[in-house]
């Protein structure tokens, strides 16, 4: 079935229907028609790193660990399995009966929102700081899902549209402003490439204003780029009571009756809140007429036959045996390994050889947290292993363990009537009587995430700063002291100031938020069983760099971000080692600047938008890469591709052209053919056009961002062509 035919069928469906029906079906809890044949259906359910909130699933990494893999076959094989147990789950609830919320085949994930500020609460849900990284991981995650059959096997959902990241604690009531170019540069390019490139289902829009005009009734977002430019054909929906907002927060209307008729004029089809119940009484007032219900409701229904709701279809058979299957478990573990990002390793302190290891003290508020392994948006694992698990279960008897929490997360004491650090006085003893210490520390879902989700100290979910509580800055400062040598095991899914670690922990890794099993993740990787391979998906800053960049509200990318950042971070985007020793021995560019130029210049003057992006598409050059192990370890390295436009127009940095994971085996020399992409070789104009601008470029081909440095700090992780 094509959409084609999903509207046609949803169409006489439709047109059975009375207004009265029609209006109920545009809310996210569409009531059933018993007597047209249609069910109850709950809009709302999540899959972000898993089916969540339904009750058993596979749960993978946090959204921004997978990014850390930088991965595009993995990404889509983690929505396959998220599509498949979704689908699972639906076919055995609904033949239960159960049609309740989270329990449905329509997905609000993933999020491509970028992630522009490291304070925001919610940057872990998305896909990182960079356009180009998110919109490749984002499209293949919405092809996971959705599926290539001749029903959509799930409805994926591009959100929060646009412009959206943050703060959390007013976006009821913000405007987000942005001019063109940073729209056109930053904050649509992935909602473009979902729609045109990923034919994704639905787009969900924010809570905030953008340039004046709430985003779920926003005459240029919605009707000028969405439905007009890209000519999206799939259904829109609010973000859950943001339509609400308009008369409470926003002010922009005064009444339900008016907010639900300013919504749905300008497409927002269904809402996810209660303001659409008004939509009756807009209609008695003159507000709205039946054609603006019908069409939102045809919209609706197109999604459900695509889908196939109303006949049998392949994805009805899918059992609910394979709800969390050792084959869905090991893509999993998969993916928790290509996560996790090796930030500091000093004098090869790891991987750790047990033989030599009499004990090992596993310390900290994260060590033995099943939140710390999760992030939010997730589902419920039948079984967790927590870092302090992985490592026991790895030394097994050969090895003695010693734990200590060694503070609260982010109180100053853990119980209520001992005195301020009552378990810092353990971490100490711990760490005194151990051989290496491995000290988990960071954040949870009740330090970082969406206003309303969270009961932290922070209140909305936005971080006030970038350094760790300061219960664990004592606690790390403590054990620091033993001498004893320590391997920070930092489990947040932000940019933390490590500025202490950096300088005296042995070796840091950057595990986000690793999954149900991210534990024995952990401890494969600590002991060598795999090289790490992450890289990090945002930039790692200093706090003090959050004085040097505009204020959380200022949605200008000047000085955010890898692309506009002017000082030096703590850890690049980009960045993360291995315990391989890999070099770059040679770049090679296929053709000339010139001859590119020319090409791409030509599909730019296609005046449809869609055209322009399918030319454009046809357009590529080559990189061809040379890289050698010198070492004696097996390892994936992910081979970075930056290129920098001469032109006013660019990037102050340069930006993020193509990359590829690759795997290279202890010894061997071999060859990597990289895509770069048209787009590359373009930059966005102040109003917003893309165009080409200049007669030279600088490609920057790196295993380690836009920095001169590789695990021996000897510049061959980093080569630069002039063409």
């Amino acid at each position: 079935m094509d959409r084609k035919q999903a509207r046609d069928l949803a169409t006489q469906l439709v047109d059975k229907m009375t207004l009265e029906e029609m209006a109920e079906q545009l809310r996210y809890d569409a009531p059933a028609i018993e007597r047209l044949g249609v069910n109850e259906y709950n809009w709302w359910s999540e899959g972000l790193h898993g089916v969540a909130r339904a009750g058993s699933a596979t749960v993978f990494p946090q959204a921004i660990g997978m990014a850390a893999s930088w991965d595009d076959d993995l990404i889509e094989k983690e929505a396959e399995v998220i599509s498949t147990e979704a689908r699972a789950k639906y076919n055995a609830y609904t033949s239960e009966g159960d049609r309740d919320i989270y329990k449905g085949l329509t997905l609000w994930s993933p999020n491509v929102n970028i992630f522009r500020d490291p304070r925001w609460g919610r940057g872990h849900e998305t896909l990182g700081e960079d356009p180009y990284l998110t919109s490749r991981l984002g499209v293949a995650f919405v092809k996971g899902l959705q599926g290539d059959s001749d029903h959509r096997k799930i409805g994926a959902c591009a959100k929060h549209f646009a412009v959206h990241s943050g703060p959390e604690a007013i976006r009821h009531s913000f405007d987000a402003t942005a001019d063109k170019k940073d729209m056109w540069e930053t904050y649509l390019p992935a909602f473009e490439t979902l729609v045109i490139e990923g034919d994704v289902e639905s787009v969900m829009g924010a809570y905030n204003r953008t340039n004046g005009e709430p985003c779920c009734a926003n005459t240029y977002l919605m009707e000028d780029v969405l439905r007009g430019m890209w000519k999206f054909e799939g259904h829109f929906v609010s973000d859950c009571w943001a339509v609400r907002d308009f008369h409470e927060n926003h002010k922009v209307t005064s009444t339900p009756e008016e907010s639900a008729a300013l919504a749905l004029k300008k497409g927002c089809d269904l809402n996810c809140g209660c303001t659409y119940r008004s939509i009756l009484s807009a209609y008695d007032q003159g507000l709205i007429d039946k054609e603006d219900i019908r069409k939102a409701a045809i919209n609706l229904f197109t999604t459900r036959y695509f889908l196939g709701e109303f006949e049998d279809n392949e994805f009805n058979k899918i059992d609910y045996k394979t709800v969390e299957c050792s084959e869905h478990l090991k893509i999993a573990r998969k993916a928790a390994e290509e996560t996790i990002v090796l930030l500091k390793n000093e004098g090869n302190i790891l991987p750790l050889d047990k033989s030599k290891l009499a004990t090992i003290g596993v310390i900290g508020p994260n060590a033995d947290s099943r939140k710390a392994l999760m992030g939010n948006y997730h589902g419920t694992a039948s079984r967790y292993t927590t870092v302090l698990e992985g490592i026991q279960d790895y030394v097994g008897a050969d090895v003695r363990v010693l734990y200590s929490l060694g503070s609260h997360l982010f109180l100053d004491k853990e119980e209520f009537l001992a005195k301020e650090d009552d378990r810092l006085a353990e971490a100490v003893i711990v760490a005194k009587n151990s051989d290496v210490v491995v000290l988990c520390l960071g954040l949870d879902e009740t330090l970082e995430g969406e206003e309303g989700d969270t009961g932290n100290s922070y209140a909305s979910g936005d971080k006030n700063d970038l350094m760790l509580p300061p219960c664990q800055v004592r606690l790390l400062d403590a054990v620091l002291k033993t001498g004893k040598p320590v391997i920070v095991c930092m489990m947040a899914g932000s940019s933390i100031d490590m500025s202490v670690a950096k300088e005296k922990a042995d070796a840091i890794l950057q595990c986000w938020y690793p999954g149900a099993q991210g534990g024995k993740t952990v401890a494969d990787i600590l002991f060598g069983e795999v090289s790490p391979s992450g890289k990090l998906p945002l930039t790692f800053y200093h706090n003090s760099d959050l004085e040097k960049m505009p204020s959380f509200e200022d949605y200008s990318m000047k000085g955010r971000t890898y692309r506009y950042f002017e000082g030096e971070p703590l850890y690049p985007f980009g960045y993360g080692l291995t315990y391989a020793d890999v070099k770059i021995v040679k770049a090679l560019l296929s053709k000339d600047y010139a001859s590119l130029t020319s090409q791409i210049a030509t599909a730019l003057n296609k005046a449809d938008a869609i055209e322009t992006y399918r030319q454009l598409e046809t357009v590529s050059s080559v990189i061809s890469v040379g890289l050698t192990n010198t070492s004696d370890v097996d390892t994936d390295e992910v081979i970075q591709i930056y290129v920098k436009n001469d032109s006013k127009y660019e990037t102050e940095n340069g930006k993020l052209a193509a990359y590829k994971r690759v795997h290279i085996k202890a010894g061997e020399t071999k060859q990597f053919d990289i895509d770069i992409p048209a787009r590359a070789w373009t930059v966005v104009n102040d109003e917003g056009i893309r165009i080409i601008d200049a007669n030279k470029a600088k490609v920057t081909v790196s295993l380690n961002g836009l920095n001169k440095c590789s695990a021996n700090d000897n510049g061959a992780g980093f080569v630069e062509l002039e063409v």
